[in-house]
């Protein structure tokens, strides 16, 4: 298989950084960053989360506040939160999925849905090299 394969499908659409208050981080960040666009918290109940995103250029940074103790990001906001994933917007994700499982990548959480009403699922990748274990895939956003 062509190793370029997936990476000609993908682009990156954020990167989840994880917070105790979303309002307190926007409020932070808004200090030394203007972005285009600031959306509106938004709870995602199939991961126990709020999250808000913020638009500079072509990519945006997405806030991510646990919205219960038992949220999925809870355990990793008691370590210190920060930096969480990648997202990548893929046009098929059950396609990418597969593709990623047989590269020796791992599904962790399978396809729900998620942000804007897409279909998302995360990975873990173990990228040792890199330090990048947690990938979350979105399928491209039907208009």
């Amino acid at each position: 298989m062509n190793n370029n394969f997936l990476i000609n499908k993908m682009k990156i659409h954020h990167i989840g950084i994880v917070v105790k208050n979303i309002q307190d981080s926007v409020g932070e960040l808004s200090n030394f960053i203007k972005f285009e666009e600031i959306s509106i918290p938004t709870i995602i109940g199939s991961q126990k989360v709020v999250v808000c995103f913020m638009k500079l250029g072509e990519i945006k940074i997405e806030l991510i506040e646990p919205k219960d103790d038992d949220s999925p990001v809870s355990k990793f906001l008691e370590k210190g939160g920060g930096f969480h994933h990648i997202c990548f917007e893929v046009k098929n994700l059950s396609t990418t999925i597969k593709e990623m499982v047989e590269k020796g990548g791992r599904l962790i959480v399978p396809p729900v849905k998620g942000f804007e009403d897409r279909q998302i699922a995360f990975m873990i990748l173990n990228l040792k090299k890199t330090k990048i274990n947690l990938i979350e895939l979105a399928e491209v956003k039907n208009d």
